[in-house]
C-alpha cells in the first residue's frame, strides 16, 4: 500500500552520539526494512530508538498485461541498493562499518497476491493492492462471510483467480504477502505477523489465528471445493509481535549484502504490513487511538473497543501487531497527483533559474495553500491515479473541476490539492466516526506530506474533526516502526522487564520522552472542509464518467 515518505528526500546525515557509535560497533542495533509503493526504505536504530543510518531506493509498479505488479528481481536490486546506502550513511554518521545486527524485520505494502507452487516457484507475477479487478470475488466473499472482504485481500485475489478458471490455481501450495515473501527469503520461515495476516484472511480476535469457521466455509464453496488444496494449508503461520520469527540465514545475509560483509544469525521479528508498522511508529495500538499513514495510498487505523455492529464496505477489520481488532479506512490514492503537480512547479522554477530544493518547494506551496478560503474557492480535485474503492470509482483519472465563479489562484489550487489528497480518506472517516460512532481519543499522523510543519496536519485535523499529533519520525514512517518491532522481539527474548507487552515497551522505552506536536481542528477550517467534502462526494459521478470517456 503506502510509501510513508514519497514527497520528500532523506535529510542529510548528522553525526551520531558516542552511544550510537558504540552500539553499531557492538552490533546492538536493529534494522527495519520497508517496501513501500514508490520507495524501499531501511532504517537502523539503537536501543533508544535513535536513528543510526538510513537508506532508500525509488521504484515503481508497472501495468503488465492489465495487472499492476513489481518485478521481484528489481525488488532484490532495490533491497541491496537500499542496504548499501544505509551502510554508507552509518559510516558517515558513526565512522563504523555495519557488520552485525541484533535483530531486523521486514514490512511492506499490505496484501495482494504472491502464489507459489510445490517447488517454491512464483506462479504468476505479484498482484499488488492496487489492482481492483477482484470486485466480483470480494462481493461474493463478503456476502458468504458476513464481513467486508476488501478487493486487495489475498483471499479476494485467490477467489478471483478461481472464478476466472486460471490454470495456476490448482498448483498453488503457498500464499503470502510481499513482507512475508522477503522474510521467507531472508530467514527460510513461512510466517507472517498477525496484522499483515489479517489482510490475507479474516483473523479471529479471540484466538489470534485465522478464523477457523470461515476457513471451513471457504473450502466448502463450490467455486473452490474441487481444488486439491485446503486454504488453511496455503497460508503462512501467524505470529504476534515479540515472537521469534527465525534468524537471518547465510543466504539471507548475502541477499541483503552481496559483498559478504553482513554476518548471519540475527533475530528476525514477525514480518508486518505497513499498517502495523504505522501503528507502532505512532504508538497507536491501544483502543481509542488511531493513526493516519499518508503516501501514494493512505489509510487510517482506529483500534476498537468492541467489534462493529454491522459490516461496512468502507471499513476493513484488521489487527494490531499484538492481535487487537482495528477498523481501517484504506484509500488507493493520496499524494501521487499532488506530487506530480509539485513536479510541474519544480520544473517551472528551474526554467526561471530557481534554486529551491524539494523540501523548500513543498513548504512554499503548502504554506501558500493555507492562505486560500477555507472551502478552497469551490475547486474540486480528484487525485485518482488508480481506481478508488472507498468512493466506488472503478478507474482513476486525475481531475480538477471548478465552478464558473470559482477564483483560480495558486493558493486555492494548492488548498484544493491538499484537500483532495485526503478526500477519499475523509469520506470513509465520516462513516467510521459519525455513522458508526467509533471512539477516537487521539490520531497520530506520519508520512512525508506532514514534514511541512502544521499544514497537512491541520488539513487532516479539519477533515476528520479530531486532534492530530505528529512526531519527529513523521517522515521515517514504517521502516522506523519495523526497526522498533525488531528491538521489541529482541528484548522479549532477553526477558527485559519493559518488554512484557508491546504497549509497555512503546510507552516506557520508545515514547517516554517523545516530542509530539498536536493541532486541534480549526472551526473555520473544519466547516470549510466539510462543505468542500459535500461537494466532492456530490461530484463523484463526474470522476466516474471521466474514466468511461477518457
Amino acid at each position: 500500500m503506502s510509501d510513508h515518505s514519497p514527497s520528500v528526500q532523506s535529510g542529510s546525515a548528522s553525526t551520531a552520539s558516542a552511544a550510537t557509535q558504540q552500539a553499531v560497533q557492538e552490533g546492538r542495533v536493529w534494522l527495519g526494512l520497508e517496501l513501500g509503493s514508490t520507495r524501499i526504505k531501511a532504517v537502523l536504530i539503537d536501543d533508544r530508538g535513535e536513528v543510526a543510518g538510513n537508506g532508500a531506493f525509488d521504484w515503481e509498479n508497472a501495468m503488465v498485461d492489465g495487472i499492476w505488479t513489481y518485478d521481484l528481481d528489481h525488488l532484490w536490486e532495490g533491497v541491496q541498493t537500499c542496504f548499501a546506502e544505509l551502510c554508507g550513511d552509518v559510516r558517515k554518521r558513526t565512522g563504523e562499518q555495519l557488520r552485525s545486527l541484533a535483530g531486523l524485520g521486514v514490512s511492506a505494502m499490505m496484501h495482494g497476491y504472491l502464489a507459489f507452487d510445490e517447488d517454491e516457484q512464483l506462479l504468476v507475477p505479484f498482484r499488488t493492492w492496487r489492482n481492483t479487478f477482484t470486485t466480483t470475488a470480494s462481493a461474493l466473499l463478503s456476502e458468504r462471510f458476513g464481513l467486508n472482504i476488501p478487493l486487495r485481500w489475498s483471499v479476494s485475489h485467490l477467489m478471483h483467480a478461481a472464478l476466472q478458471n486460471e490454470e495456476h490455481v490448482d498448483r498453488v501450495r503457498f500464499l503470502t504477502t510481499l513482507a512475508g515473501y522477503v522474510h521467507w527469503q531472508l530467514s527460510g520461515r513461512k510466517v507472517l505477523g498477525v496484522g499483515d495476516a489479517s489482510g490475507m484472511f479474516p483473523v479471529d480476535a479471540q484466538t489470534g489465528q485465522y478464523d477457523a469457521e470461515r476457513l471451513d466455509l471457504f473450502d466448502r464453496m463450490g467455486d473452490v471445493s474441487a481444488y486439491s488444496w485446503r486454504l488453511r494449508d496455503l497460508l503462512p503461520e501467524i505470529l504476534t509481535a515479540g515472537e521469534d520469527a527465525g534468524r537471518l540465514t547465510d543466504e539471507g545475509a548475502l541477499l541483503l549484502d552481496p559483498s559478504g560483509g553482513l554476518r548471519a544469525g540475527s533475530l528476525m521479528a514477525p514480518p508486518e504490513g505497513d499498517a502495523g508498522t504505522g501503528m507502532v511508529a505512532t504508538n497507536s495500538i491501544r483502543p481509542g487511538t488511531g493513526n493516519v499513514s499518508a503516501g501514494t495510498s493512505a489509510f487510517a487505523m482506529v483500534v476498537l473497543d468492541d467489534a462493529l455492529a454491522t459490516a461496512r464496505k468502507e471499513i476493513d477489520i484488521v489487527a494490531t501487531p499484538s492481535g487487537d481488532p482495528v477498523a481501517m479506512i484504506h484509500t488507493n490514492n493520496c499524494t501521487g497527483d499532488l506530487n506530480a503537480w509539485v513536479g510541474v512547479f519544480r520544473r517551472f522554477a528551474e526554467l526561471l533559474d530557481g534554486s529551491v530544493d524539494s523540501t523548500g518547494l513543498y513548504h512554499l506551496l503548502f504554506t501558500e495553500g493555507m492562505t486560500a478560503p477555507a472551502d478552497a474557492a469551490d475547486i474540486l480535485v480528484y487525485n485518482y491515479m488508480s481506481g478508488e474503492h472507498q468512493t466506488n470509482v472503478p478507474a482513476g483519472r486525475p481531475l480538477m473541476v471548478r465552478g464558473q465563479g470559482s477564483e483560480l489562484s495558486l493558493a486555492s489550487f494548492m488548498r484544493a490539492q491538499l484537500y483532495g489528497a485526503f478526500g477519499a480518506l475523509a469520506s470513509g472517516m465520516r462513516v467510521l466516526l459519525t455513522e458508526e460512532q467509533v471512539r477516537l481519543d487521539r490520531m497520530f499522523a506520519h508520512g512525508g506530506i506532514f514534514l511541512t510543519a502544521g499544514v497537512a496536519q491541520q488539513v487532516l485535523a479539519d477533515a476528520i474533526g479530531a486532534s492530530v499529533a505528529v512526531g519527529e519520525t513523521a517522515g521515517e514512517g514504517g521502516a522506523w516502526g519495523m526497526a522498533v518491532l525488531a528491538a521489541f522481539a529482541h528484548a522479549r527474548t532477553e526477558g527485559v522487564a519493559d518488554a512484557q507487552s508491546l504497549e509497555r515497551f512503546l510507552d516506557e522505552r520508545v515514547f517516554a520522552d517523545f516530542p509530539l506536536v498536536t493541532v486541534d481542528p480549526d472551526p473555520e477550517g473544519a466547516a470549510g472542509y466539510s462543505a468542500w467534502l459535500d461537494r466532492y462526494r456530490a461530484g463523484l459521478s463526474v470522476e466516474r464518467l471521466a474514466a468511461e470517456v477518457l
